[in-house]
């Protein structure tokens, strides 16, 4: 659920006011796509604007409030296997809703690369994603491989499944590490990153690492990345490190 090559030429970034222009031209550059700035049109109304639109882009990413969003996709919603996916971003870029073809469209997924570019929450309400419990904190040195990833991941979990976990979470360093995508594409996990400065506010360790402040900065990765995350879950796995990666699992509180 996570690729490499974040470009999507194939998605619309739709404004609904001038202010959010500068959220949305740092998301263009991240992600590409098309700007959509309804306003210079003074003659037609958005929601007509959009629905003219919808179709023209396999993605958008609406940066409004969801009642916007709702009202502007009235009656334009057909299928799910041939919607558009919807993403809905705050105007203070603090949410990245999945309102819209989250399993078929894409959405999901797309709600993550723009939380990875933002800083924001991504929101997935599917059915699946909910009933997945377990959020996997990883931290590793450069280079590692995905087999690294997978060995280090799988002892963690113990006797539980990789289909158990919503998603894996690293710090920003870590966000481009080959081997780490490479475990996320094979697995078709979402990797959710968090800032340097998130993680160093809430520095929930139960045991600091001087190697990690030495070359990163922090007392650790893998355990606040996972507390972060899953902030409703308990650690049910503290750091467990093989081989370079070091693994901690937060189970959600029922």
């Amino acid at each position: 659920m996570y690729d490499k090559d974040l470009s999507m030429t194939d998605c619309g970034i739709w404004l609904v006011r001038p202010e959010s222009e500068a959220l949305a031209l740092a998301l263009q550059e991240r992600l590409g796509g098309v700007l959509y700035r309804p306003w210079l049109d003074t003659a037609t109304p958005q929601k007509e604007q959009f629905a003219a639109a919808y179709r023209r882009q396999s993605q958008w990413i609406m940066i409004a409030a969801s009642g916007i969003a709702v009202r502007f996709l009235e009656g334009l919603a057909q299928d799910k296997h041939s919607d558009p996916a919807v993403v809905v971003l705050d105007e203070a870029g603090r949410f990245a809703v999945s309102l819209l073809a989250g399993h078929e469209g894409g959405a999901n997924r797309l709600a993550y690369r723009v939380a990875n570019v933002t800083g924001a929450v991504p929101v997935i309400t599917t059915a699946t994603e909910a009933l997945k419990p377990l959020v996997v904190g990883i931290g590793c040195r450069k280079g590692v491989t995905a087999e690294q990833i997978a060995a280090a991941v799988h002892l963690a979990l113990g006797e539980r499944p990789l289909s158990e976990v919503r998603e894996i979470v690293t710090v920003d360093l870590k966000a481009n590490e080959p081997g780490l995508l490479d475990f996320c594409e094979v697995h078709d996990l979402p990797l959710r990153v968090l800032a340097s400065a998130t993680v160093a506010a809430r520095p929930w360790v139960t045991k600091a690492s001087d190697w990690v402040q030495q070359n990163v900065g922090l007392p650790g990765v893998c355990e606040p990345c996972a507390l972060i995350a899953g902030a409703r879950g308990r650690l049910i796995v503290p750091k467990t490190a093989l081989n370079g990666v070091a693994v901690a699992v937060v189970e959600d509180n029922i």
